[in-house]
This record gives C-alpha cells, structure tokens and sequence, in this order.
C-alpha cells in the first residue's frame, strides 16, 4: 500500500483529501504545519507528499526544497495560488506536480497516480548491490532478497553513509556531525535509536557495534 503524506493547514481540505486517497486505497499521514510535516517525513517512509504552500511555521516552498535535496520522494504541490510565476516557480524547485484549488475528486485521483507511477518507472534503474541488499539511489528504496524495506530518509541517509565508509569504526560525535550537520542538537543517544530501527529493517549481519568507539558497516 502506498503511502502519502498530506500537508494543508485547512482542516475542511485536508480531511477531502485523505477521503479521496484512503477510498482509493492509500494509506493516508497528515499535518497541519510545515515544521510537524517535516518531523514526520523524517520518521516514516512515504511514497509521495501532497503539499499546501501557505502553512504556519514553516513555508511549502521550503519543504518542497528540502524533500527533494534530501530524498526523491515525489510531491504534488496543491494551492490556491494559480500565478503562472508560482508554477513554474513550484517546478524550478522539484515539485512533481502542481494543482490549482478548486479540483474535482477524478483529476486530483489521477495525477497522484500518474506521479506515483512516474516514482515506479525510475525505481527500476540504478540499483547497486551491497551484500543481499538492493538500493536503488535515484528513487532511494531498499530491498533486501527480493523483500522491499520501508527505511525512513534519515535511515537512508546512515545506510548510505556506512555504505560509503564501509570496514572503517565510525565514532557517533563523528557520525552526528557529518550526517545531521554541525548546528545539530542532540547527543549520541540520536545515533543509537536510528541505528536500531535501521538494524531492525536490514538485519543484524551489517552494522557492528565498536565498543568505546561507535559502529561499524561490514560486508562479508
């Protein structure tokens, strides 16, 4: 099942647009401000992100740019907002698609399939294989023997940076630093918990505990 996350700060429209997916069998995540949205992208996978442009907190042009440097989930814009310069602005920065409020149930259904389709075509290229693990680096999925894993973007992102530094003890200051940036706040307690649920979708056969010093990614 396919999931998306719906970001619109209007209660009456959010709550049309997870009608219209979970009848269409989607399973539906939803957020009313761009700062929470962003929290919950980083925490659980999605296969798509509709997203409003007016939000407390934290604008939709900025999650719009933040989603796509770090992952290559595919988002629909949808707004009110019908200038020609929004558009184009709108496309310039990654988004997918982009409606126009009013839409009907039928054209709003159909793009979120047409996007969703696009995001499958790509996955099936640019897979490289690490052990019995699958990753696909355009659309950034994993499988591992034939399974898919649902790995949340900052999972992705400390599978990809192990990959890079396989064989090499990696310290969690070292790790927090280059994975999370320098303005981070948070402890080696941040390392500890994502690294668990990763090892919880991978297995337990790649990522090694360095005691005193961090982890490690070994492939055999």
């Amino acid at each position: 099942m396919k999931k998306i996350l719906i970001v619109e700060d209007e209660k009456e429209i959010r709550n049309i647009l997870k009608v219209y997916l979970l009848t269409a069998g989607y399973e539906v995540t939803e957020s009313a401000d761009g700062e929470e949205a962003m929290k919950i992208f980083y925490e659980k996978p999605f296969d798509l992100v509709i997203l409003d442009i007016m939000l407390p907190k934290k604008d939709g042009w900025s999650i719009c740019r933040e989603i796509k440097e770090y992952s290559s989930v595919p988002v629909i814009i949808i707004t009110a907002r019908d200038n020609e310069n929004d558009e184009v602005f709108g496309f310039e920065i990654g988004a997918d698609d982009y409606i126009t409020k009013p839409f009907s149930n039928k054209v709003f259904l159909a793009r979120v399939k047409t996007v969703l389709k696009n995001k499958t075509i790509v996955n099936n290229s640019n897979e490289i294989e690490v052990g019995k693990l699958k990753i696909n680096d355009v659309s950034h999925s994993v499988s591992k023997e034939g399974k898919n894993l649902d790995l949340a973007p900052k999972e992705y992102e400390i599978l990809m940076y192990f990959i890079k530094n396989k064989n090499i003890a990696l310290s969690r200051e070292k790790m927090l630093t280059e994975i999370w940036g320098y303005g981070f706040v948070g402890n080696d307690r941040t390392i500890d918990v994502h690294i668990k649920n990763l090892r919880k979708k991978i297995g337990g056969e790649y990522i090694k505990t360095i005691r005193s010093v961090g982890y490690k990614f070994e492939i055999k």
